[in-house]
């Protein structure tokens, strides 16, 4: 992703301290929700400090997308054995999206809920075509990736129906067709988002992760 800055981590390091803002955050919650709240912060700092930025706490906002610090957008994600973050400056990007999932089917009677009957006919198409891709898993995770780069821009919920996804499976990309009007970035309103998609097997994990960015006006 140009002028996007990611880091990704595939275990979870020992002595990892969160700022005590964080860590009061995850006070009540399992070890697993501590460990990945942890390391994709980690994750952030990281890719925050390659633009040279010293982050304070990394916090959920009311709606859970993290607050970033002034002139930076970014993303974060993590799955079974997968954590990442991405970060950019605002001169160079409006919005950034990523999301990881299991590279999986997903479980019965949900691609009903995420994929529309034209995303269904692409999904079955795709299928035949390159079976060994997990298309339903992809479109979901496609769809997360839309809403984690729409909601920074709007401010508002966006349903799994608000959107088309069409992937290519040659070239690895994404396509988002907003079936809502788009946010605006620098007077001009945004109606398609296009992103990356890619599988990857690390340590025994099979995952699927997608991205969308939105440049900033003029770029």
């Amino acid at each position: 992703m140009p002028d996007v800055t990611t880091v990704e981590l595939f275990t979870d390091p020992p002595g990892v301290h969160l700022h005590p803002q964080e860590a009061a955050v995850v006070a009540r919650a399992v070890g697993k929700r501590v460990r990945e709240f942890t390391t994709v912060r980690l994750c952030a700092r990281s890719a925050l400090a390659e633009l040279g930025v010293t982050p304070g706490p990394i916090l959920p906002g009311p709606e859970g997308a993290p607050i970033w610090p002034d002139g930076i957008v970014g993303s974060m994600t993590h799955c079974d054995g997968y954590r990442a973050a991405a970060v950019a400056r605002t001169a160079q990007v409006a919005s950034v999206g990523i999301d990881a999932e299991p590279h999986a089917p997903l479980p019965a009677g949900v691609e009903k809920l995420v994929a529309l009957p034209e995303e269904r006919r692409i999904l079955d198409r795709l299928t035949a075509s390159h079976p060994d891709v997990a298309w339903d898993r992809l479109l979901f995770s496609a769809k997360e990736s839309t809403y984690k780069t729409w909601f920074p821009l709007t401010g508002r919920w966006l349903d799994f129906g608000d959107c088309v996804i069409t992937p290519d499976p040659e070239e690895g990309s994404l396509r988002c067709e907003l079936k809502v009007p788009g946010p605006v970035v620098g007077g001009r309103r945004i109606d398609t988002f296009t992103g990356r998609w890619r599988t990857a097997v690390r340590g025994g994990t099979r995952y699927v992760a997608t991205s969308f960015v939105v440049p900033a006006a003029g770029r």
